[in-house]
């Protein structure tokens, strides 16, 4: 059966986010509080990594089960981490964990212990920030994560499939992408095929879709393009899906459009969730 394999240090995994840092992600994003894409997404971006670092950690150390790279595609494709990993691709998620840029300060509303809330201030690791420039080269960056995958796929040949995850707020100004998405998907390990998920951040018209099995109701050959670009979610993340109240079926794709900040954060943490850890 596909997508079982075990994830350890010998056999790890790797993510790769493909963020779209066109001009137009300075544009508000829907939600409670409005915020510009490109905050938004480098925000849950960071907060992932804390989080995939936090589950790694053991007595010893985070350990390395996932292999992260951040790529950016906007005014120029390439590493989008800052700091000491600037200009890295594939990065160890120990190294990760202890190469954050910078380590903000946030505010957070915490119970009081009476019933109430009560703000208080949190360390928030950077490893990207928000950029918003130029065009939309989806082309070059699914063929720059394609040559990632497949120098993966070669080294890690048994194991997990690399997760390629992108973030886009608009059309390729590069070309029509299919042809570069089937070059990310048709690299495998003997556990499956490479897994390729997109998110649509906008605030622009139409129903949000979430994890559909369908193309029918989508609003624009856009949309649809990016649906047929998806890979069909494995079974152990429809089952997380569904546990977040998402409904799912057998033909479910890692899919979202017109997303909003909710939206955001729960595709990542479903797109990412991993089989049993060793």
């Amino acid at each position: 059966m596909p997508y079982t394999a075990e994830i350890s240090r010998s056999n790890p995994t790797s993510i790769i986010f493909l963020v779209d840092q066109s001009t137009s992600m300075s544009d508000p994003i829907g939600g409670e509080i409005p915020q510009q894409k490109a905050d938004v997404v480098a925000d849950a971006i960071n907060r992932l990594l804390t989080e995939l670092s936090v589950k790694c950690a053991k007595e010893e150390g985070v350990r390395d089960y996932f292999h992260v790279a951040v790529i950016g595609y906007g005014a120029t494709v390439g590493s989008a981490f800052a700091g000491p990993l600037a200009g890295r691709d594939i990065v160890p998620l120990s190294e990760v964990a202890d190469h954050p840029a910078r380590v903000d300060e946030r505010s957070k509303r915490v119970p009081d212990g009476a019933g109430g809330l009560v703000e208080t201030t949190v360390n928030f690791p950077l490893w990207m920030d928000p950029v918003a420039s130029g065009g939309t080269p989806m082309n070059r960056a699914l063929r720059y994560a394609a040559n990632l995958v497949a120098g993966w796929t070669e080294r890690y040949p048994a194991g997990f499939p690399p997760i390629v995850i992108n973030l886009t707020d608009g059309e390729s100004t590069d070309g029509e992408p299919s042809a570069a998405a089937e070059a990310v998907t048709s690299h495998a390990t003997a556990d499956g095929a490479a897994l390729l998920f997109n998110l649509h951040v906008s605030a622009a018209g139409g129903t949000p879709t979430a994890f559909p099995d369908t193309a029918d109701g989508l609003p624009d050959s856009y949309a649809r393009t990016l649906f047929a670009m998806s890979s069909p979610l494995p079974g152990h993340m429809r089952s997380y899906a569904a546990s977040q109240g998402q409904r799912v079926s057998e033909t479910t794709r890692g899919f979202v459009y017109n997303a909003d900040i909710t939206s955001v954060v729960q595709f990542l943490d479903i797109g990412t969730r991993a089989t049993e850890l060793r």
